[in-house]
């Protein structure tokens, strides 16, 4: 009995560690080399004034909006998560948007193995790039707290000390995904995102794969499939793939989110959600 009781604590906690991320795993993972041209059909070149250089139309986020999944393994429900755009701020003399989002694990895993992670990203709310990422994780026994601010006019980071040179426009792990929700989305195409995650740059190739009918507790949407590739310098490991699915309208609401892993696969249901108030700059 001893052994099966160790057997199913580790698990548990194997469960929780794997699954009560995918929002954030889908833009740190590490898959094969990917190249693509970038889809600008959005996006527009400032004026010489304006320090960043572009203006993306944004008609698909704005202050207040809100999105809560409930994240599941297979059949089991193992926690919560939240996406929100929180306010509406000034930045670097600039419009931004703040977005909040966390991650914890729910009564039952906690008793195991307590998860209660927060990240936030400030991104700029014309240019649509990250300005500042800071992320505070609590996972059992584990603590980390990392935070990384975007020199977005003279292209750099400092990232454990270091001065690290970044593309322009660059992303971080979360603003990605408010970046893809301004694009347009046409299956059987492709575009590539500059991405700055935890001291490591990457090219992530966003594949729009198919259109499809979804429905979770939030309700039934019709959706576009997308999925991230990401790439990087150095030692190429496959570790998985991930799907999003976003609606099919100007919105682009994340739906759901699936990860394969070693046995099974995560998922990120919507359950709840409310738009937020489009600004105009």
């Amino acid at each position: 009995m001893p052994k099966r009781s160790k057997l199913h604590s580790f698990l548990l906690m194997t469960i929780v560690c794997i699954g009560l991320i995918p929002i954030f795993y889908f833009v740190t993972i590490e898959i094969g080399v990917a190249q693509a041209a970038t889809d600008s059909s959005d996006i527009h070149i400032g004026d010489k004034s304006d320090p960043i250089g572009r203006y993306v139309d944004n008609i698909s986020l704005g202050v207040n909006e809100k999105f809560e999944f409930d994240i599941n393994y297979g059949f089991i429900n193992a926690g919560t998560a939240t996406m929100e755009v929180t306010n509406l701020i000034e930045y670097q003399e600039r419009p931004c948007f703040q977005i909040i989002t966390t991650a914890k694990s729910n009564s039952f895993f906690s008793s195991v193995f307590n998860v209660n992670d927060k990240a936030e990203t400030i991104i700029d709310a014309e240019g649509i790039c990250s300005w500042r990422f800071e992320k505070n994780l609590r996972e059992g026994g584990y603590r980390s707290d990392r935070q990384y601010d975007f020199d977005q006019i003279n292209h750099l980071t400092v990232y454990k000390g270091d001065t690290i040179e970044v593309a322009e426009y660059v992303q971080d792990a979360l603003s990605m995904l408010y970046y893809i929700r301004t694009q347009e989305l046409k299956p059987g195409t492709s575009f590539v995102i500059e991405t700055f995650v935890d001291g490591r740059k990457f090219s992530t190739k966003v594949n729009i794969l198919k259109r499809e009918k979804i429905s979770v507790d939030a309700g039934s949407f019709d959706c576009v499939l997308v999925e991230p590739l990401m790439s990087s310098v150095g030692v190429f490991k496959h570790k998985g793939s991930v799907k999003v699915w976003l609606t099919d309208d100007k919105v682009k609401m994340p739906v759901l989110m699936k990860t394969k892993v070693i046995v099974g696969s995560i998922s990120a249901e919507l359950t709840k959600f409310k738009l937020g108030e489009i600004e105009e700059f």
